[in-house]
């Protein structure tokens, strides 16, 4: 994608700002955010950064294409606040497509969650039934309706991405997530810091770990494609806790035993395992995955190596 005007929502956050920062190296791209979760220290000089709410009026969607990532990202703090998870995830997207709508933009990409799918080991296709068993779940899942109306009402081309475990370590831009930065991050910390990483049940938990440059080329090839619907980003392979675990030590050389806890997530809302069938976004776009878990460890513990 070059020589386009690009907004990027959620711009200072982890995905918002590796989007950013990548676009800005051929585009004109301005990230807004109002840094409840972000830090502006995430993106490049080359970013126009705008801090604002996706609730405001007036924002600057005057472009061509929209990228939205704004949001209340997690299953805890829609629980905290549901009211304010509702304003964020579910108002701010229709406040900034119908705004975008009304300036001549007609192509949105926005963040969606495999969360829906539940506990599959197999891989989760588009079209297979989904459910809303949280808050968070229930808000991305009004977004893809809400899509769906500025589509069929307006003829718009929004595509929905259902991320699976996006990562990339606590050098990239994740360390400003903390507690809500992907496990490889919190784990790869705690093994090169000689701590024990902390696991929920018995480990045995799967995710389809995704490092975020794979991320990147799949949401720009959405927008490039001008992709209409619901599409899975995921490598279609996954990793139970319990092996992370082993990959982090191999690559570090340490031999740190993991400890485990009880799950503080009620068993009917915790997604044990996760697993992506990509083959939608194959066949629009050629994506694949190109970064598998062991060079995405690799890239995540380098920090502590040098």
């Amino acid at each position: 994608m070059r020589n386009k005007r690009i907004l990027v929502t959620g711009g200072t956050g982890f995905i918002g700002s590796n989007v950013a920062n990548h676009l800005a190296e051929h585009n004109d791209v301005i990230a807004v955010d109002d840094c409840s979760l972000g830090t502006p220290e995430n993106l490049s000089p080359d970013v126009d950064f705008r801090n604002r709410s996706v609730a405001e009026d007036d924002l600057p969607t005057d472009v061509d294409v929209v990228f939205h990532f704004a949001a209340l990202s997690s299953y805890a703090m829609h629980e905290e606040d549901p009211t304010e998870g509702v304003r964020v995830n579910v108002e701010g997207f229709v406040n900034t497509v119908e705004q975008a709508r009304q300036d001549g933009c007609e192509t949105v990409v926005y963040a969606s969650t495999s969360s829906i799918y539940g506990s599959r080991t197999e891989p989760s296709p588009e079209e297979m039934a989904v459910t809303a068993n949280t808050g968070y779940e229930a808000s991305k899942l009004a977004r893809e309706r809400y899509a769906e109306y500025f589509a069929n009402h307006y003829g718009m081309q929004l595509a929905g991405m259902r991320f699976f475990s996006v990562y990339q370590g606590y050098k990239g831009a994740e360390a400003h997530k903390g507690t809500y930065a992907n496990v490889i991050a919190q784990f790869a910390d705690d093994v090169a810091n000689g701590d024990r990483p902390v696991l929920y049940g018995d480990g045995t938990q799967t995710r389809d770990f995704t490092h975020v440059d794979d991320v990147v080329r799949g949401v720009t090839l959405a927008a490039e494609h001008e992709l209409q619907g619901i599409y899975n980003l995921g490598t279609g392979e996954s990793y139970s806790f319990n092996e992370l675990v082993e990959l982090l030590n191999d690559e570090l050389g340490t031999e740190i035993e993991p400890e485990y806890v009880e799950n503080p997530i009620p068993n009917d809302v915790y997604v044990h395992d996760t697993c992506a069938d990509n083959r939608k976004l194959r066949e629009a776009t050629s994506w694949e995955p190109e970064i598998d878990l062991r060079e995405g460890i690799r890239r995540v513990c380098k920090q502590y190596q040098e």
